[in-house]
């Protein structure tokens, strides 16, 4: 089975975040940087089909020169080569944008499953899986908690709304978003490391007729306020009110 895991690499969590003069982005120049975690769970979802079946599994993401380091470590974890779409702008594009380039970089290999993230840490519109599949014309599935193989065709566990769970089967070749948390990551070696240095990871350039959908006009971080509301009256009203006000206005209890 040849599986391509997409994958973004988001700034790091414990990183302060600064706007960008223009306060459409973050000021990413002297940020760190990590994988992103809903992909590490496809990446791992692709490593144990590729155990239990066969095959290949190729990382692909799009983004600026650093993105290697998320490539490496991807590399690391098992994967067995890679694919750059390298262009600066695509670290804060929309999904059609990053969809498409991904597209054009994934649509002449001809995998038999294609694997992301349910969404991005950054961005988090979970918009990309759904666009890719539909720019390579795959059946897709979002929110996939469960993958089987089954008579040359897939049988996919999806998460709902309220706790309840879909089975749904896939004709192959199909996309699926990986939910978060649906197994447990496997990390990179001293071995892996070293072997990773060896692997291919083939460049890219992405297509010059990709237009936004979509704008950031503004970015600002929430505004912290404060209120005080004076309950007057007897003690005994006032305590009533008070509990009334806590249980269907602020509802802490």
């Amino acid at each position: 089975m040849k599986i391509a895991v997409c994958i973004k690499q988001v700034v790091g969590r414990e990183w302060q975040l600064r706007l960008s003069d223009d306060k459409t982005w973050i000021r990413d120049q002297d940020a760190s940087f990590e994988l992103n975690e809903p992909d590490a769970y496809a990446l791992e979802a692709a490593l144990r089909l590729k155990e239990q079946h066969g095959g290949e599994v190729v990382v692909c993401s799009a983004g600026p020169s650093r993105v290697v380091q998320a490539l490496r470590e991807a590399l690391a974890r098992g994967a067995d080569r890679a694919i750059h779409v390298e262009d600066g702008a695509l670290a804060s594009a929309d999904a059609f944008v990053v969809a498409g380039a991904l597209a054009a970089a994934l649509r002449d290999e001809h995998f038999d499953l294609v694997l992301t993230g349910l969404q991005s840490d950054d961005q988090g519109f979970g918009q990309v899986g759904v666009v890719l599949a539909e720019r390579l014309g795959l059946a897709h599935s979002t929110i996939t908690m469960d993958v089987a193989v089954e008579d040359g065709g897939l049988r996919v566990k999806r998460e709902l709304e309220g706790g309840w769970f879909q089975w749904i089967r896939l004709p192959l070749p199909a996309l699926l978003t990986i939910q978060s948390g649906i197994n447990q990551l496997r990390y990179a070696t001293l071995k892996g490391i070293m072997a990773a240095k060896k692997k291919e990871i083939r460049s890219v350039a992405a297509p010059a007729d990709l237009a936004a959908r979509q704008r950031i006009v503004s970015l600002y971080f929430p505004e912290k306020s404060k209120q005080t509301r004076m309950i007057a009256g007897a003690p005994d009203e006032a305590a009533k009110e008070l509990v009334r006000v806590l249980r269907e206005e602020a509802r802490v209890f």
